[in-house]
């Protein structure tokens, strides 16, 4: 194999490609990336058998053949050529060879024999999406699912269409997220669980697209989401997501309502005196006008501290985490924010106010 090309487009091929690959002591090959050049096309694979990458991009192919090298090694190398604007690969002798104006490197290859297909889905029904409300809608979600993998279909991410809207949902069974991204009408998809390691990995690789627009299908058990001369694929979980509606309040007994920035600051403030379990006291009292906010720590010390709100319903005094409360607000972009309970014991539910397209849920906290 012998190509040219330009060093800062195979630089982005190839630390996507890197993120797709995998570590596992008992199939080192996962641990490469493959690069097959043919056509005047370089075809970029990885693959850690659970998420799968190839990319496509048109090279000055001088000689066609393939090769397959340490996916980290060969991206960190990239990484750090910055002076050089073409590069060339080659192969000798079983080694790649890498080599600008300034540089020549040699970097050892293994064979290709042992290399994982990258499974093609049929295209049954196409979703359409433009790449930013996609990641959008994953990133506003994502942090709300379960880290454990004792019930997969917690620790992933649910979507699904409800009439105009893309809806993505995320729970780990003590608070749930719930973004909804417009669509058109008709763009319907099968309803799909991402594992929550992957979405991770999607995510970066979906945000050095420069793409408008993705395209993504399914069957039973992978999602294929096309861009530009990118494939990804990713295993999803063939599971029930918990029916999360029923969960969710259907009256208000207790609004607050308060500018994000203020209550940032105060939930900032009060983690320095929070316990070890994270324990955050709110206390609202529409009567005389009060919103406070209490931390203890026995062995640092206690804060308080009262915000500016508009109140409204009855009183009342609940304990959250504040790591579960706090978590919310990257998800949210309107200045102010409303806070909604339905008496003790009962899950408050966040949300931005004026924007009824993110809503977040937490369960409180025993005493």
């Amino acid at each position: 194999m012998k190509i040219e090309c330009l060093k800062e487009k195979l630089q982005l091929a190839i630390s996507s490609a890197e993120r797709a690959t995998g570590k596992n002591l008992t199939l080192p090959i996962l641990e490469c990336i493959e690069l097959q050049a043919k056509n005047n096309i370089l075809r970029i694979r990885a693959t850690n058998l659970d998420l799968g990458l190839e990319i496509e991009m048109p090279v000055k192919v001088i000689e066609e053949g393939i090769v397959a090298v340490n996916g980290g090694i060969l991206n960190s190398f990239l990484l750090n050529l910055t002076n050089d604007k073409n590069i060339s690969l080659k192969t000798d002798s079983g080694n790649l060879i890498i080599s600008t104006l300034s540089n020549s490197t040699t970097i050892k290859a293994v064979s290709c024999d042992d290399f994982p297909n990258i499974p093609l889905i049929e295209k049954d029904k196409v979703f359409n999406i433009s790449t930013k409300d996609f990641i959008e809608g994953l990133k506003s979600v994502w942090y709300s699912s379960s880290i454990s993998s004792i019930k997969p279909e917690l620790s992933s991410i649910f979507i699904y269409t409800d009439e105009d809207s893309l809806v993505f949902v995320a729970t780990d069974s003590f608070r749930l997220a719930e973004k909804k991204i417009k669509i058109k009408k008709g763009n319907d998809i099968s309803s799909i669980l991402i594992p929550f390691k992957n979405v991770i990995e999607i995510i970066k690789i979906l945000d050095t697209s420069i793409d408008s627009n993705i395209s993504f299908f399914s069957n039973k058990n992978q999602l294929a989401i096309v861009f530009g001369g990118t494939y990804l694929i990713s295993r999803i979980i063939d599971g029930v997501f918990p029916d999360y509606k029923q969960i969710i309040p259907k009256e208000l007994k207790t609004e607050a309502i308060v500018l994000k920035t203020d209550i940032l600051n105060v939930l900032k403030i009060s983690n320095i005196f929070s316990d070890k379990f994270h324990q955050l006291s709110i206390k609202i009292s529409p009567s005389s006008k009060a919103l406070k906010l209490k931390t203890k720590n026995n062995d640092i010390g206690e804060n308080s501290s009262l915000l500016q709100a508009a109140l409204s319903g009855e009183d009342i005094e609940i304990n959250f985490n504040y790591k579960y409360i706090i978590d919310c607000f990257q998800s949210i972009n309107t200045d102010s924010v409303s806070l909604q309970f339905n008496g003790l014991n009962k899950p408050v539910v966040i949300r931005g106010v004026g924007d009824q397209s993110f809503m977040y849920l937490v369960m409180p906290m025993n005493r």
